[in-house]
């Protein structure tokens, strides 16, 4: 448990719910919807083609065994989780799970054939909203402190820094 952990008082947002449709940049027809139980295969054949050079903090799960695990672990508990469809594949995935101390922590994957396409800012904020949706009301994350992308990404999504002191950066979030 992190009792230490400051969150804004006032909510960030607005977010959007589920389902939500719209264009990439690549002119891809991009669709974000909650998880089901038959996105689960599609789900685990995504991070098995996952580009290890895209891991972070371990995960992915780098071989099939261990991602099918990984992935049973976040849809399996009392999580959400959402996923943005092209076509019958799957491009990416994001999801809250519960920290135990009322908070949930944000983890989001984007495949590398679909990253810098504007499908991860709207995976957060749909899951943002979804979140919203289901009475969450705290998020936090960490994030490599290099990975200059996806700071400003979660800055402009109205995350705030919470914790500065390590590699790792905890930036926090009211629903």
């Amino acid at each position: 448990m992190n009792d230490h952990r400051r969150f804004p008082d006032e909510p960030a947002g607005p977010f959007p719910e589920p389902p939500l449709s719209f264009n990439d940049r690549e002119e891809r027809e991009i669709e974000i919807r909650a998880l089901e139980d038959e996105d689960v295969e599609p789900l685990v054949a995504m991070y098995t083609d996952f580009d290890p050079a895209d891991r972070a903090q371990g995960i992915p799960p780098a071989t099939e065994p261990r991602v099918r695990n990984w992935v049973e672990t976040l849809t399996d508990g009392d999580g959400y989780n959402v996923v943005a469809w092209h076509g019958d594949e799957i491009a990416g995935h994001a999801t809250l799970v519960p920290d135990g101390d009322s908070a949930y922590e944000l983890a989001i994957f984007v495949h590398q054939d679909y990253q810098r396409a504007g499908i991860g800012s709207h995976l957060i904020r749909t899951l943002l909203g979804y979140g919203r949706q289901q009475d969450v009301d705290k998020v936090w994350l960490t994030v490599e402190r290099w990975n200059r992308a996806a700071v400003n990404l979660y800055r402009n999504v109205g995350f705030e820094t919470a914790d500065a002191e390590s590699f790792e950066l905890e930036m926090v979030l009211r629903l």
